[in-house]
C-alpha cells in the first residue's frame, strides 16, 4: 500500500501516507483553495437562493495556472486557434458558458481541496510518522478531482504540455530549483493513476 492507493471493502480506497507526505498534500490543497479563492460574496451566504443564479465572471482568468483550471469552453475545431471569422463567435459563446458554469465549477474545486484537508487533519498519525487514510467512494472521487487540479496547476507552473515535457522536467539535475515540483508533480500522478484504478475496479 505505501505509495499507492488500493481498493478497501465498501468500494473506497486507502493509502500509507508518511509524515511529510501527509504534509506536502495538505500544503498543495491549501495552496489550490487560495488560489481558486472564495465564492462569490464570500464562502457564505445570506442568501442561498441568490447564490444559486448568481451570474460568475464572462472573461477567463488573467492567472496562467486558472486558464488551465477554467478553460474555455469553445476555441477553434479539435483545440486548434480559431479561424478569424469564427475567434468571435466562439469567444462570446465561451463567454456565456463561463458565466453560467465557473461559479459553480470553482465551488466543486473548493470542496474537493477541502475533503482532501479535512481527511488529512482526521488522521492519527502513528509513533513512526505514517498513517493509512481510508476514504469512502465519494472521498475518494473528491480526491481523484483534488489531485487532478493540483497536478494542471503544477503543470501549468512549470510549462508542462504533454508527457514529452514532463520527460525532459524529469531529467532536471538535483540542484534546480524546479525539481522539488517535478518530483510533486509526478508523485501526484502516481496517486492519481491508482486511485482511478482502484475505483474502477
Amino acid at each position: 500500500m505505501p505509495g499507492h492507493f488500493e481498493p478497501i471493502s465498501g468500494g473506497g480506497a486507502a493509502v500509507a501516507l508518511d509524515e511529510v507526505e501527509i504534509s506536502i498534500i495538505r500544503s498543495l490543497a491549501v495552496q489550490l483553495l487560495e488560489l481558486v479563492g472564495p465564492g462569490p460574496g464570500g464562502d457564505a451566504s445570506d442568501d442561498p437562493l441568490a447564490e444559486l443564479f448568481a451570474e460568475g465572471p464572462s472573461e477567463p482568468p488573467s492567472d496562467p495556472v486558472l486558464q488551465r483550471l477554467f478553460p474555455d469552453a469553445y476555441s477553434g475545431p479539435g483545440g486548434e486557434e480559431a479561424q478569424p471569422g469564427q475567434a468571435d463567435e466562439l469567444r462570446a459563446y465561451s463567454a456565456e458558458f463561463r458565466r453560467f458554469t465557473e461559479n459553480d465549477l470553482r465551488a466543486r474545486k473548493r470542496e474537493d481541496a477541502l475533503a482532501v484537508i479535512r481527511s488529512l487533519d482526521s488522521l492519527a498519525v502513528a509513533g513512526h510518522g505514517g498513517a493509512v487514510l481510508e476514504l469512502s467512494p465519494d472521498q475518494s472521487r473528491q480526491w481523484l478531482g483534488a489531485l487532478n487540479d493540483l497536478r494542471l496547476a503544477i503543470g501549468s507552473r512549470l510549462d508542462i504540455e504533454d508527457e514529452e515535457d514532463a520527460d525532459v522536467l524529469y531529467r532536471l539535475p538535483d540542484e534546480d530549483p524546479r525539481k522539488p515540483m517535478v518530483m510533486a508533480y509526478l508523485w501526484l500522478g502516481g496517486l492519481q493513476e491508482t486511485l482511478v484504478d482502484t475505483l474502477m475496479s
